[in-house]
């Protein structure tokens, strides 16, 4: 998973738990389309009240009625401006209700100074799902200059780490909007602040895992609305830029050149990857003609050749296991930075170049981290957990096909790190919660989230299911689950239900005390598998 988020804690080699990479659900994610060019006549000049009357509704025949509406009008012009947040039980004030986004367009200007505030405009099309007088974007940690709705200057103020923006009229339920924010982005963070940018030895990355998005741009930063992505960054000739998706093409401009990417999937905010540097960028054809392309400081192509190599191999033995790759193309950067773990943002999994170019890891070790981060494209990037409380889906799933993997190509029998998971088990129950309801991360440290619950915890629970229900019925569900919700938002429930309908009987009695309960259910085949004291823990490595 990303830094603070798709996050995975990885302890040093050898059984320790690995990746530590709610809500009332939010609505799914449903594909949008293109916003209409509604504008408005003008009216105030940016950062100024706006005018608040309705635009034409309906005439009441009682005068009583409308004047009775016109006050609450009012009313509510006149309330202060608030955070909101969907009630996600771990992250309250992420995602906003009232609004879906369909795209992103991020335009950022580099200027090659990595402690001085980037430039930047972020263009946001949605559609509104309720009558809004207010927007409210998750944004905090850069200046705003200007905010327009459908090209017209918007009112704004900040409330938390909310920008609320107040358009002329009034946002119908069912409307079309664009709303362009121009701010800076600011790289530089205090000791309290999570994520976002990352500078490196030369240059920037994202690390926007689990709600750190909105300190780079203003977005909707909540897993459960996906959209479409367009970056457009600017940065001196000497730089090279790649981000998620495909490149759309390049603009040079004298001393600079603007490089455009788009994603052809949608994409939750806390996966968006943006690395400026120095780098080469290495490309060769994976499975089916899927164009890969691999990120790497240019001074070390060379030496990280060999582990670059192993990607088409690595996505093949998953497609053996859960179907097809569910993107455009993939490739792993390797940035020189010290983050303390690896992160799976869409497209392009996020290293520490150091893991693969200092000694104190086997290979077998390293390999299977490398599977983790590409089975998040999978299970977390392609099938989104809705409410971070459904974590567990990520970083267990892969957690699961990491372990899977040392087994098959590195003789680490699953079973025996699997005993070694349910010997700790209450343990890591206790201190972080159930893998489905963890408990929260303390405040000022988000990445907290990333404890041994959901990954080796959340894996034990795939390896109790397909104790239960066998191996054939377990791998079927695993390739159902990721076709039936490519590209959307799922829960808990939902994979318990098809996991019930894939065994052809409830399942719910059997998988809730594994998932909810504090205490770890008896492993089906194995009576004999107990919780086991603790031992000193290795130094844990966040994957995410």
């Amino acid at each position: 998973m990303p830094l603070n988020p798709r996050l995975h804690l990885r302890p040093r080699p050898e059984p320790a738990p690995h990746h530590l990479r709610t809500q009332p659900e939010p609505a799914p994610h449903h594909p949008r389309p293109e916003p209409s060019p509604y504008r408005l006549p003008p009216r105030s000049e940016p950062g100024t009240a706006p005018d608040r009357a309705r635009p034409g509704r309906p005439r009441y025949r009682r005068a009583a009625l409308l004047a009775s509406a016109v006050s609450l009008c009012l009313v509510a012009a006149a309330a202060p401006a608030e955070p909101l947040g969907i009630g996600d039980t771990l992250f309250p004030y992420l995602g906003n209700p009232g609004y879906d986004v369909a795209s992103y367009d991020l335009a950022l200007t580099y200027t090659g100074a990595q402690d001085k505030p980037l430039e930047a405009v972020t263009t946001i099309d949605a559609r509104t799902t309720a009558d809004l007088e207010r927007v409210n974007l998750d944004f905090t940690h850069g200046t705003v200059r200007s905010v327009a709705v459908d090209g017209l200057p918007a009112g704004f103020t900040s409330a938390g780490e909310d920008l609320v923006v107040t358009p002329r009229h009034p946002l119908a339920e069912g409307r079309r909007f664009r709303i362009t924010v121009r701010h800076t982005s600011d790289p530089v963070y205090g000791k309290d602040r999570q994520g976002g940018w990352v500078r490196t030895a030369d240059g920037l990355a994202m690390t926007n895992q689990a709600d750190a998005a909105h300190l780079v741009f203003p977005c909707n930063d909540h897993p459960s609305d996906k959209a479409i992505f367009t970056f457009r960054i600017t940065a001196p000739n000497a730089y090279t830029v790649v981000a998620n998706g495909l490149p759309t093409g390049t603009d040079r401009d004298g001393s600079t050149t603007t490089w455009t990417y788009r994603t052809r999937h949608p994409m939750a905010t806390e996966l968006a990857q943006v690395s400026i540097g120095r780098s080469a960028v290495v490309r060769r054809e994976g499975p089916h003609g899927l164009p890969l392309r691999d990120v790497v400081p240019a001074a070390d192509r060379k030496a990280l050749e060999p582990w670059l190599a192993k990607t088409p191999d690595q996505i093949t033995w998953m497609e053996s296991k859960v179907g097809r790759y569910p993107f455009e193309t993939y490739g792993v950067l390797m940035a020189q930075a010290s983050t303390g773990f690896e992160l799976e943002t869409q497209t392009l999994s996020l290293f520490e170049k150091s893991l693969f170019t200092e000694p104190g890891y086997p290979e077998w070790y390293l390999e299977s981290i490398m599977v983790h981060e590409l089975s998040h494209q999978w299970f977390g990037d392609s099938v989104t957990p809705r409410a971070w409380s459904d974590v567990w889906l990520n970083e267990g799933h892969a957690t699961w096909y990491e372990a899977l993997y040392s087994e098959e190509t590195a003789d680490r029998p699953l079973a025996a790190r699997m005993k070694a998971a349910y010997g700790a088990s209450d343990r890591w129950r206790a201190a972080g919660g159930p893998p489905a309801r963890p408990k929260p991360p303390a405040p000022g440290q988000k990445i907290d989230l990333f404890r041994p619950n959901v990954y080796d915890g959340a894996a034990l629970v795939l390896y109790a299911l397909r104790q239960e229900i066998g191996r054939p019925a377990f791998e079927r569900l695993e390739r159902l689950w990721v076709r039936e919700h490519r590209d959307a938002t799922a829960t808990t429930a939902d994979f318990v239900r098809l996991a019930s309908a894939v065994a052809g009987r409830d399942l719910d009695g059997f998988l809730r005390p594994w998932l909810y309960g504090e205490k770890t259910p008896p492993m089906p085949g194995h009576p004999d598998w107990k919780p086991t004291a603790a031992a000193k823990a290795a130094e844990p490595h966040l994957k995410r």
